[in-house]
């Protein structure tokens, strides 16, 4: 908690009622490999900081097929918020696809959290920008990239994620087949 009070602190004056509320409405809790923090079909009252570790969030279609919307790694936010914002069941499961520790905040206090302390208004509204360009960003590489492309920006992008992932979770990522992520690496490792 400590390092995200500290994160907070570089980009607003945080008063001390207020680093207690973030106390009171937070844990800290560590998961093992595997474990799912969200069940698509379930209602989400939890949005998590992660503080080491690895997890991701996926999507199953119609035909039974996984697709990774996001990796979250130190420093990242996680959760279903469309279910959270729209008060409605989970369309996403998150998984921590390595131990992991997390800071688990009930979704509704920490969202309601300007209101008590109006400088948080700013933060969350930065913070909420930032994750819309980033969402932007990933659709246009979806649409105007190569395979090859979006594989060496996700690389950028997380570094030593291989080291934690399944081959099909980052072909799911980047819409991708394992065979096409298999010739790419093959490709790459040729030059």
């Amino acid at each position: 908690m400590e390092d995200l009070i500290k994160k907070i602190k570089t980009r607003l004056h945080l008063r001390p009622e207020a680093e207690e509320f973030l106390y009171s409405i937070s844990k800290e809790i560590k998961h093992s490999k595997g474990e799912v923090l969200i069940r698509e079909g379930q209602m989400v009252k939890k949005t998590f900081f992660v503080t080491s570790g690895c997890l991701r969030s996926f999507c199953i279609d119609n035909n039974g097929k996984e697709h990774t919307l996001l990796f979250a790694i130190n420093d990242w936010w996680i959760s279903d918020y469309i279910a959270i914002h729209n008060n409605e069941l989970a369309t996403l499961t998150v998984e921590c696809l390595t131990d992991s520790t997390v800071i688990e905040f009930n979704a509704k206090e920490l969202d309601g959290i300007h209101t008590r302390f109006p400088e948080f208004e700013s933060y969350q509204r930065l913070n909420l920008e930032r994750h819309v360009v980033s969402l932007h960003k990933r659709i246009l590489n979806q649409l105007q990239l190569s395979a090859t492309e979006r594989y060496d920006l996700f690389l950028k992008q997380y570094p030593d994620i291989e080291r934690h992932t399944r081959n099909y979770h980052i072909a799911s990522f980047l819409g991708i087949t394992q065979e096409s992520l298999s010739r790419i690496r093959v490709e790459k490792a040729k030059k």
